[in-house]
């Protein structure tokens, strides 16, 4: 029995004017068509992230031939194959990491950048777990070689990004120390496993780490929030630490003393995922099915969604990210 047809044109959240949440815009667009060694989704689902927002406020473009339709994870059900595409069959129900495109009723991706929903996750559940444990996986434990036994220094730790850090940090042996900006969201950053938690308008995040390890510093650190925390970072490192820098919610420029990372002998890296190519997600993914996915699996590491939104309101999704309520993951959902 043949699929139904697909429908010519679909709906989508466009960003009608670099601005605030309400430039979010629903529009209709024609249905893509999958590229070789693509597959694609109707989504049921689309994960909201900091990197959508910053592309609403005109502050990071799309790379070259990515869709300008935001959106970076998605959900939902395979329902055409291109040319050379394998790994998945038609109807089978995937969650991936898209270059953009997220936000709309259908949306193509990559087949290496894609993966098998697990079992009991729920499509709101799955689109919350690509961007999230792709950063992490990359950044926490390729770029930063967390190690059981280890401290990590977690700064934002009640966002998407920070629950599943902690929780996979645990599942690896480490201990954890988060940041987060109240604290009802360190109560929750505690409850997901966090071994302490400090609340950044009331605590010296330094003072803390070095109570926390009687003197020696975090291991590694991942921060999101660069400015004035760069050199923070570098008196809360330990000997050796590894400092991996993903986002600059503070800015990227800071006047820092170097001689704390010469004396450390610290490493500071960072990196972005969006651009990367396809060969390198696809090598990412390879590590996650095979290293995350079977914690996932098994309960061990679950996404943590604060709220969902149906697609036509992604401007409500935006305005709560904006607002910094949120702990976990914010979610748009395909009628």
């Amino acid at each position: 029995m043949s699929p139904p047809p697909l429908p010519a044109t679909m709906t989508v959240v466009t960003i009608a004017a670099p601005g605030g949440p309400e430039v979010l815009v629903p529009a209709t667009r024609p249905v893509p068509s999958p590229a070789p060694g693509e597959v694609l989704v109707k989504v049921e689902a689309a994960g909201v992230n900091r990197p959508d927002v910053m592309q609403r406020k005109g502050l990071y473009p799309p790379p070259p031939g990515a869709s300008d339709i935001p959106g970076l994870e998605i959900a939902g059900t395979v329902v055409a194959l291109g040319a050379g595409a394998s790994r998945f069959r038609l109807g089978e129900r995937i969650c991936a990491l898209v270059t953009g495109g997220g936000y709309a009723q259908y949306c193509t991706t990559h087949e290496s950048t894609a993966l098998p929903i697990p079992d009991g996750l729920s499509a709101a559940e799955a689109a919350a777990l690509p961007e999230t444990v792709f950063t992490v996986w990359s950044n926490v434990f390729e770029r930063g070689q967390l190690k059981a036994g280890e401290t990590l220094l977690l700064h934002g730790g009640a966002s998407g990004i920070g629950t599943t850090a902690i929780q996979l940090a645990k599942a690896f042996g480490a201990r954890v120390v988060v940041t987060a900006g109240s604290d009802e969201k360190c109560a929750a950053c505690v409850r997901l496993g966090a071994d302490l938690a400090v609340n950044y308008r009331t605590q010296d995040f330094v003072a803390e780490v070095k109570s926390f390890t009687a003197g020696k510093g975090a291991n590694v650190i991942l921060d999101m929030i660069g400015g004035r925390y760069i050199q923070k970072n570098y008196e809360a490192a330990a000997q050796d630490g590894r400092i991996v820098q993903i986002a600059f919610q503070e800015g990227a420029k800071a006047e820092v003393d170097f001689m704390r990372l010469m004396l450390k002998r610290l490493t500071h890296t960072g990196s972005t995922l969006r651009s990367r190519p396809v060969a390198e997600k696809a090598a990412l993914a390879a590590a996650i099915v095979e290293t995350v996915w079977p914690l996932v699996r098994a309960g061990t590491v679950r996404p943590v969604v604060d709220a969902t939104f149906p697609l036509a309101d992604a401007a409500s999704a935006h305005a709560r990210m904006d607002a910094s309520a949120h702990v976990g993951k914010i979610v748009l959902v395909v009628e």
